[in-house]
């Protein structure tokens, strides 16, 4: 599996290696051969904040990292990048596609409701989209993004709504492409809608261990309610899912800040390092430590786990 360097922390970019801040309408299309050529094929681990993206690998190889997976794979593929979800690329000279960077309001402001919830739905969590190659819809996608990148590159882009027409289309396009390859998916019900605004909350304040009685008095229910809503959704309870992303962001963090452990710890709100290593090594089955070395991240860096 790909192996990417660990830093002191994760950086974040409105673009790949630049510091300048992301406009409110920002929408940003450039071929992967323009930036990663800079950077000799290798885009190392960064996050965007307030940003989605997509990375359209229309043909060649890619090696790609979201969070803590890994996945060696060949075009076409589309990957979904969710604001603050660690990433990493490796391609070669030979790989031929896309990244596509917009804040969300330059793609749903003024639309149909529709549009918005394929947003939704397609950034709901980072994903890697496989594609049949023949298929028309994979076809559509790809010129679809081929136009959008002819049309950013136009003198008068700027004043054009096209760019933004066409990012609402390749959106739309790759939620039906998502929802098609998801088992089970259930849209627009009420209950959906409460699910979202929960795993919203989660996002927001799993480093803050709120109780699911926090939780739930946010969203004007009882504990038992929410427990209950969560498992016809997905099977577990709330504290189930609340601890899944607390492990997940203490996986993230493990594989890319070449931080001690004790730091990491105190940073997602644990008091103790040790009760820490103890509920990761209960989610993960590896110590914190064990879980850096089967990942390949040096362990110099830090303290016990």
């Amino acid at each position: 599996m790909p192996r990417f360097r660990t830093k002191p922390s994760i950086p974040a970019f409105a673009l790949y290696g630049e510091a300048s801040a992301a406009q409110p309408d920002m929408l940003h299309i450039e071929p992967i051969q323009v930036r990663s050529r800079l950077y000799r094929w290798e885009i190392e681990a960064h996050t965007h904040q307030g940003l989605h993206q997509i990375l359209w690998v229309g043909s060649g190889p890619a090696e790609i990292a979201l969070d803590e997976s890994r996945e060696r794979c060949t075009g076409p593929v589309a990957v979904i990048i969710p604001p603050g979800v660690v990433h990493a690329f490796r391609f070669s000279r030979e790989t031929d596609g896309f990244v596509l960077t917009f804040n969300p309001r330059a793609v749903v402001e003024g639309d149909v409701p529709a549009t918005g919830e394929a947003l939704r739905d397609l950034f709901a969590t980072p994903q890697i989209l496989h594609l049949e190659p023949k298929a028309v819809a994979t076809g559509r996608i790809g010129a679809l993004l081929v136009d959008l990148a002819d049309e950013f590159a136009a003198a008068d882009s700027a004043a054009s709504p096209v760019p933004h027409w066409l990012g609402r289309s390749i959106v739309w396009r790759l939620a039906q492409q998502s929802a098609r390859q998801s088992q089970g998916a259930r849209r627009g019900s009420g209950h959906a809608a409460l699910f979202t605004r929960f795993i919203v909350l989660v996002e927001a304040h799993h480093r803050d261990h709120w109780s699911v009685a926090r939780y739930a008095d946010e969203l004007g229910m009882t504990p038992e309610r929410l427990n209950r809503l969560t498992r016809a959704e997905t099977g577990q309870s709330a504290l189930d899912i609340v601890h899944a992303r607390l492990a997940r962001e203490a996986c993230r963090r493990l594989t890319y800040i070449a931080a001690p452990v004790s730091k990491l710890a105190f940073e997602l709100g644990f008091k103790d390092p040790a009760y820490f290593c103890r509920f990761f090594k209960r989610h993960t089955g590896a110590s914190p430590r064990d879980y850096r070395r089967a990942m390949g991240v040096s362990t110099e860096a830090g303290a016990a786990g």
